[in-house]
C-alpha cells in the first residue's frame, strides 16, 4: 500500500513512486508514436490515411469509461472488503488476548502464552497462505518443533493453527481451568478468525470474471488506437499529446483495476497484510507483558507491504 503525503501542485506531475504511470508507459509511448504517424500520414498522404468524425469515437469513449468505472468499483470493493477482514482479524486477536487473562488468574500463564503464540503464528500463516510467493518463517520462532513440522506439512496452515488452539482450549476445559462460559467465549473468537480466513480465501480464489476484464482490456486498447484518426483534423500535431493523455486515463484505470482486483498480492497498491500481521504480533506480545517488542512496520520507499 502506498503511504505518502498528498503531493503539492509542483510535485503532482513529477511523482512516479505510487503512480500507475511506470506500468503503462509502453502503451502510452505506442499510442503517441501511432498518433504522430497518423497525423503525418494524413497531412502527407490524405488519400491513403483517412480521417473520421470524432463524434462516434467520443461516444465510444464515454461508454468505455462507464464500464471501466463499474469494473474499478467492483475491484475496489474487493480491496476494501479485504481491509475490513484484516481489521476484524486484529480485533478478534486482541479480544482473544484479553479473554485469555482468565488463564493467568487461574495459574495457567504458560497455557495462555502457548495460545497467543499460536494466534501470532496464525497471522503470519495467513500472509503466506494468501501470498505464497512471499513465504517466510516469520512468526514461527515461538512455536515448537512439532508445530513447525505440522505447519510445513499442512496445505492450510492457518486452519491447522486454529485447530491447535481449539485443542488447547478443550484440554484446559477438561482439566477444569476453563468454565463452559469461558470456553464458549474463546471459541467464538476463534470462529471469528476462521470466518475471516474463509472470506479472504473467497476473495483470493474468486477473481473478477475473465471475459469481463478481457472485454474492457480489448476495447480500451482499440479506442486508444483509433483515437487519433478522429481528431487529427481538429488538433493537428497536438493529437499525439491529447491521445497520450486519454490513453493515460483509460490504461491507468484498467491497470489500477488489475491491482485492486488482487488485494493480497505484492503490487504497491495491494494491502499491507504483512505489516498488519506484524501489528497483531506486537499487540499480543504486549498483552503478554513483554517489553522487547518488534519495531512498528514502516513503509520502504513509500510502500508498506
Amino acid at each position: 500500500m502506498i503511504v505518502r503525503d498528498r503531493p503539492t501542485l509542483f510535485t503532482l506531475f513529477f511523482t512516479l513512486r505510487g503512480s500507475i504511470l511506470p506500468n503503462i508507459l509502453p502503451q502510452l509511448v505506442l499510442v503517441a508514436v501511432l498518433s504522430s504517424l497518423v497525423v503525418f500520414g494524413h497531412h502527407t498522404y490524405p488519400g491513403i490515411v483517412p480521417s473520421f468524425s470524432g463524434a462516434p469515437i467520443a461516444i465510444m469513449g464515454v461508454t468505455i469509461s462507464l464500464f471501466l468505472g463499474f469494473r474499478n468499483n467492483a475491484c475496489y470493493d474487493r480491496w476494501w472488503e479485504g481491509r475490513k477482514l484484516w481489521g476484524q482479524m486484529l480485533v478478534s486477536a486482541r479480544s482473544l488476548a484479553r479473554q485469555t487473562l482468565v488463564l493467568e488468574v487461574r495459574g495457567q500463564a504458560l497455557a495462555r502464552r502457548r495460545i497467543l503464540s499460536l494466534i501470532i503464528a496464525f497471522g503470519f500463516a495467513m500472509v503466506q497462505h494468501l501470498r505464497p510467493q512471499a513465504a517466510s518463517n516469520a512468526g514461527l520462532n515461538r512455536l515448537t518443533a512439532q508445530d513447525i513440522a505440522d505447519l510445513q506439512a499442512s496445505r492450510n496452515g492457518p486452519d491447522l493453527l486454529l485447530r491447535k488452539v481449539s485443542t488447547e482450549l478443550a484440554t484446559l476445559q477438561q482439566q477444569g481451568h476453563l468454565t463452559d462460559v469461558d470456553f464458549a467465549t474463546l471459541d467464538r473468537s476463534l470462529s471469528e478468525l476462521a470466518g475471516v480466513q474463509g472470506a479472504c480465501e473467497r476473495i483470493r480464489n474468486t477473481p473478477v470474471p475473465f471475459a469481463y476484464s478481457l472485454l474492457l482490456h480489448r476495447t480500451a486498447h482499440i479506442f486508444c488506437f483509433i483515437l487519433p484518426f478522429g481528431f487529427d483534423d481538429v488538433l493537428g500535431w497536438f493529437t499525439p499529446l491529447a491521445s497520450a493523455i486519454m490513453a493515460y486515463t483509460f490504461f491507468g484505470l484498467d491497470a489500477l483495476g488489475d491491482e485492486l482486483e488482487e488485494p493480497f498480492g505484492m503490487q504497491p497498491n495491494n494491502l499491507p497484510i504483512d505489516a498488519m500481521a506484524r501489528t497483531i504480533e506486537i499487540n499480543l506480545l504486549e498483552a503478554l507483558g513483554e517489553r522487547d517488542l518488534p519495531p512498528t512496520p514502516q513503509p520502504q520507499g513509500f510502500v508498506l507491504m
